[in-house]
């Protein structure tokens, strides 16, 4: 069974007005999770004391779902609630995560559903970023969009096409005939190089060292961030990378930027990699992300560094869901 939750308003406290809002927020709820009649359990509303002319549970009778049982109740006044408001509780027979649906004056209730917003989560190597963001993404239900597969699809297409990395006229020789794409398959993110699925692939330490210097490179940067921005901007994410919050999308709601000792953060890749098959002492491990984070830091295109309006994280002392359960509340305090 799930619950679904949703609210509306209206301008005037008039029958009319009230059968129209009603109506319109059942029939969206009903199409937005895919209801049918016999899936729907019960309609509970609730609405502000301020209207009077008409009960929403009777409204809703009118609009066609007399198939189920209705109830409707006066909330407490609540100073500083939202004005001629009606809230409904759909109970359905049904599995899956449900829709939730806010109209009009509404909205403001929930603009962590109701618009577009993007959170920009950056640090260095091994802080744990993709790790959060792809738990933080499925808790609230948006995308996870890990930009750093993409500057990593960059680098495997150098190394492809036995271009050396560090040459900025050769990399940008190629850049235009490379075809990266993102898709989503079964809440994971599937890259795509020219066609073929490099998700495995990119992750090897070559790679992700290519990377690095890649993706200094303004020809790269300028394809990657074109390409960020366009998914920003149609679908709420969360982006993690070295330069979101700074650089790629400065205006995002929200920003965080996770970091933790060299040690702690190669001691976990050094854990990733064995888990992975890939064997390598700690030291080269360590020595690897003090060059990287060397890299980000002092490279003249968009260095790591974090927002100035960024929530700093550090993750030396934390489990992971010590870091999601922190971010989930910053994230509450600003929604």
């Amino acid at each position: 069974m799930i619950a679904i939750r949703g609210a509306t308003t209206v301008v005037c406290d008039r029958p009319q007005d009230i059968k129209e809002a009603v109506s319109e927020l059942l029939f969206k709820i009903r199409e937005e999770n895919n209801l049918s009649d016999s899936e729907i359990i019960c309609i509970m509303f609730s609405n502000t004391t301020d209207l009077r002319s008409y009960y929403p549970a009777k409204a809703a009778r009118e609009a066609g779902f007399a198939f189920c049982p209705l109830f409707s109740a006066a909330e407490p006044d609540i100073q500083g609630s939202l004005d001629k408001c009606i809230r409904v509780m759909v109970l359905a027979e049904k599995s899956g995560a449900a829709k939730h649906i806010y109209l009009r004056g509404a909205k403001k209730l929930r603009y962590d559903i109701t618009e577009v917003y993007n959170i920009a989560v950056d640090g260095p190597a091994g802080s744990g970023k993709s790790t959060v963001c792809k738990i933080l993404a499925e808790k609230l239900n948006i995308l996870c969009l890990d930009t750093g597969a993409m500057y990593r699809a960059c680098a495997l297409a150098c190394i492809n096409a036995n271009v050396d990395v560090k040459d900025e006229m050769a990399v940008n020789a190629i850049i235009n005939d490379v075809n990266i794409d993102v898709k989503y398959s079964g809440g994971a993110q599937i890259t795509l190089l020219n066609g073929e699925n490099v998700s495995q692939k990119i992750r090897s330490p070559q790679v992700s060292m290519y990377a690095s210097t890649v993706s200094a490179h303004k020809c790269v940067r300028e394809k990657m961030v074109a390409l960020q921005r366009q998914i920003a901007e149609k679908t709420s994410c969360v982006l993690d990378g070295r330069d979101i919050g700074t650089n790629v999308l400065p205006d995002a709601k929200f920003k965080f930027f996770l970091t933790a000792s060299a040690e702690v953060r190669a001691k976990r890749r050094a854990d990733e990699n064995a888990a992975k098959g890939i064997n390598q002492p700690f030291e080269t491990v360590l020595e690897e992300i003090k060059k990287r984070d060397k890299q980000d830091e002092t490279r003249a295109l968009a260095p790591l560094k974090a927002a100035d309006d960024a929530v700093i994280v550090d993750t030396s002392y934390m489990n992971i869901d010590e870091v999601v359960s922190f971010m989930l509340k910053k994230l509450q305090e600003n929604i």
